[in-house]
């Protein structure tokens, strides 16, 4: 039996994350007292085939005290039951603008309190439970869609979860670094397809702009160096136990050379004993 435990920044996603999991066959619980984890699981155990996969959500609602939750998933693997934390972060901006366009209030926001305040607080209350996630899936740039993606590939089927994902991600450095990067490579030396009219509007998955981004050399000469060091990283991390590694591309509007760049990299990953995830944050912008 494998349980998912869903938690995360308030406004992040978490309602979408669930209806997700549900389309996937997991029978998911919002809000279970922590207390009950345990004796709930005993419920499942005793009726495998219905419950073969759980998803249940927590979040600050329990009171910001994890410890208590970490005791009770203790518990539940002491009687056989696997399970892996899945985190949805957002940066304060995104998360201040969803709250205005929904009008709602955040859960934390006391009298005369800014919401910036409340989303801090939450941020700090749940900074244990974010750095013990086996997952950390930031929905800053995320739309429905993109995020319905990424949990698809994430939890399709159990023979996947003890599987490396590796997200390979292009962007913008005008936009911003994706602040859940583990590993930034900067493009911005290669030749550069924006200033040619021909080439402009297309984007770096367009094999014109992927040959003008690979001649003369360099980006060959980038790529075999790149992928020597990915492929010595990557089984590091495994033997280390990390659940997802994001490798960022970045040129200076994440729409040429990056992409061209992730999309080669992405190549050379796939057929390999990782899952691997192709994001492009910024090139249709």
């Amino acid at each position: 039996m494998y349980f998912l435990i869903v938690s995360g920044m308030s406004g992040a996603g978490k309602s979408r994350a669930v209806a997700t999991l549900e389309d996937l066959g997991y029978y998911c619980v919002d809000n279970l007292p922590i207390a009950l984890i345990p004796r709930f699981a005993e419920i499942c155990l005793a009726a495998t085939e219905r419950y073969e996969r759980v998803a249940l959500v927590t979040d600050v609602r329990a009171g910001g005290d994890f410890q208590q939750l970490f005791d009770s998933l203790d518990s539940i693997k002491n009687m056989g039951c696997d399970y892996r934390i899945l985190f949805l972060d957002t940066d304060s901006p995104t998360l201040i603008r969803r709250f205005k366009e929904t009008r709602r209030k955040h859960p934390l926001m006391e009298r005369g309190e800014s919401m910036t305040a409340a989303i801090e607080k939450e941020r700090q209350l749940l900074s244990a439970l974010r750095s013990r996630a086996d997952f950390v899936v930031d929905t800053t740039s995320l739309s429905a869609a993109g995020l319905r993606e990424r949990l698809l590939n994430l939890f399709s089927g159990t023979d996947n979860l003890g599987r490396l994902e590796v997200i390979v991600q292009s962007f913008g450095f005008k936009y911003g670094i994706p602040p859940d990067a583990d590993l930034v490579f900067d493009v911005r030396f290669l030749p550069n397809p924006y200033y040619e009219m021909s080439l402009r509007e297309k984007n770096g998955t367009d094999p014109d702009v992927r040959d003008y981004v690979f001649r003369g050399g360099t980006a060959d000469a980038l790529m075999s160096h790149l992928t020597s060091l990915i492929d010595f990283l990557l089984p590091c991390y495994v033997s280390e136990g990390k659940a997802n590694v994001v490798i960022g591309i970045g040129c200076t509007g994440g729409k040429h050379r990056s992409v061209a760049i992730t999309e080669a990299l992405s190549s050379h990953l796939r057929g390999k004993e990782y899952g691997v995830v192709t994001m492009h944050r910024d090139y249709q912008r």
